[in-house]
This record gives structure tokens, sequence and C-alpha cells, in this order.
């Protein structure tokens, strides 16, 4: 036989082999059904266009649909009910070593205060109108003005109040200081119940979080970034990369076809590493921000998909995928 022909048959041969082993139609048949993590939970939706770091999202609120405010109790616990399996909640750091579950670090977009969120006590914090700054015609009306005094609540608090919940804590801010702190509020927390939680992080931060609280999923994008374009280079030999790992697989909708095995044999190797595996909205540079959220999106999730998605409409999502529950 032709040295060309052995060679050929060799390709052919490892062709099929890297098939069989990354095919997902091979793979176990899921049992278990989408999870639903709830971005910012039940809140205001606003406009997404054009949007960057310092954009006040209260100024251009969408007209109102819900009566909830992002990142308070009523709001999770609402989501709860509505069928969320995980809510995504933000902390900035205070001045007096807690943290305040609210999204920007200046106060004077969507609140009557004023200055940086993290030089003011939690006390302070709390004396807030936190719906004071929604608007949806450009400052005409203000529905939600005096709605929000007092429910500004702690993570400490969040935490007591749904300790059988999973939660889903972004921390926004870059300074190590704020990992060891989130370490020191976590720390006394039961092991089961830090097992539910997921925290997302800055680089620095994180690394103080990881070192403190090694059993703690710990979220960085730049992990995230590593792990989806280390898993597109060598995926197909079945090698999770270290960055994928004891931690959470956030897959852009237009980046999933591209992943080895997807969506059953991948979500099959992430679960083994320890790591969920959640559908976010597609890729359109910058930041991880969209959810799973037009009905174009939700027709992409594969069928029997059993890992996760996140989306701000929570409602719309249980709707599309848990109605023939």
């Amino acid at each position: 036989m032709g040295g060309w022909k052995l060679m050929l048959i060799g390709a052919v041969a490892l062709f099929a082999g890297v098939y069989v082993a990354n095919s997902s139609h091979l793979a176990p048949v899921p049992t278990s059904s989408v999870q639903i993590l709830a971005h910012r939970g039940l809140a205001q939706r606003f406009a997404t266009d054009d949007l960057d770091g310092d954009t006040c999202t209260a100024n251009i609120m969408l007209p109102p649909t819900t009566p909830y405010i992002e990142n308070t109790i009523p709001s999770m616990e609402a989501s709860f009910a509505a069928g969320a399996d995980i809510i995504q909640i933000d902390v900035q750091p205070t001045s007096d070593g807690q943290f305040a579950v609210f999204h920007d670090k200046g106060l004077d977009c969507r609140t009557d205060g004023k200055g940086p969120t993290r030089e003011h006590t939690l006390a302070e914090l709390k004396a807030l109108d936190i719906g004071y700054g929604y608007t949806a015609d450009a400052g005409k009306t203000y529905p939600f003005r005096g709605k929000g005094v007092g429910l500004l609540s702690s993570l400490d608090e969040v935490l007591a109040h749904f300790p059988d919940k999973a939660l889903f804590i972004s921390i926004r801010s870059d300074d190590a200081a704020a990992g060891k702190l989130m370490a020191e509020h976590l720390a006394g927390l039961p092991a089961e119940q830090r097992q539910r939680l997921m925290v997302l992080a800055h680089d620095e931060p994180a690394k103080a979080l990881q070192q403190a609280l090694p059993d703690l999923r710990v979220i960085t994008k730049s992990g995230l970034r590593a792990c989806l374009q280390g898993y597109v280079a060598i995926g197909w030999t079945g090698y999770v990369p270290e960055e994928c790992r004891s931690a959470a697989v956030f897959v852009p909708l237009d980046l999933a076809p591209w992943l080895w095995g997807f969506p059953n044999r991948f979500i099959d190797r992430m679960t083994a590493a320890g790591s969920p595996v959640y559908l976010i909205g597609a890729y359109h540079g910058g930041d991880f921000a969209m959810g799973v959220d037009e009905d174009e999106d939700f027709a992409r999730i594969p069928k029997h998909f059993a890992g996760g998605i996140i989306t701000n409409e929570l409602e719309t999502a249980v709707k599309t995928l848990r109605s023939g529950d």
C-alpha cells in the first residue's frame, strides 16, 4: 500500500476519532432542565444603545412593566417566585467595611445622594431614596421617586434573607481590598450556602478572594475569555483549560457552535471540571453584558439544553423555556 494511502487512512481515522470524541449527539441525553439566572432580577429595563460604563441607566429607563427596583429584596423575592434559579446582584464596598447591594459607583444617577458610593457608610446609604432618579420620559416624571427609601440592603442582610437560594454576586470594585472584605463576609457562612454562591470580580479582588476562600466559585472576565479561547484551540482533545475549572463558563450564543462538543459533550466536560455553563447574548465586543433576551436569542437555544441562561427578561424566559414543564 502506498505511503499516501496510509496517510489518507490515518487522516480519516484521526478525523473519525475526533468526531466521535466531540460529538454532542453521542454524549448522554440530558435529563435536567434549563437553569435561569436572572440578571438584575425583576427590575426596570433601559435602552441598551450606545451604553458605556458611565451611562446613567436610570435616566434611560423604558416605560415600567414591573413595580420593582433592581438589587432590592422585594425584587429578589419576586424573581425567585417567578421562576429564577439564581439571581445576579451587584455590591459596592462602603466606608465602614460593609457591602451595599447597589450597582453604581456613584450616587448621583439613581438616588437623591451625591458622591462616590464607597465614601458613605451603610447607614447613610440606607437613608437614601434609591428610586429617585428613574425616568422614562427625559425627566418629565419620576415614577419611583419616594418609593425607594429604605430599600437598600447590605449583602449580609440579603444572605440572611435567602439562606437556601443561589446568588451570583458581582463586586463593583477593582480594589484587592474588596476581595479581602468579601472573604470576611462570606467566611462565616455554612459551607452548603457558600457552595450556592458565585462571585464575579476584577482580577485583583478575585485573586484575594480565592486565596482566602478556595472553595468559593470565583469568576473573572479575563478568565472567561481565556477559558473560551483555550477551549476553541485545544478542546478537540477533550482537555479543559485551567481557566474553565471550578468556576462558571459564560458562552455567547454566536460562539457556542465553535465549541467542541457543544452542547451536550461540552456541558459534560465543564460539569466534570466543576463549572456550570450559561448561555449569554451574542458577543459584540468589550464586555459580557448582554443576556438571552430577544425572541431570536431564545430560538437559538438548543433543544433539551441542560445548561443555564443569563437573562434580563425573566418572565419571558420562564414562559418560553418552561411552558412544557
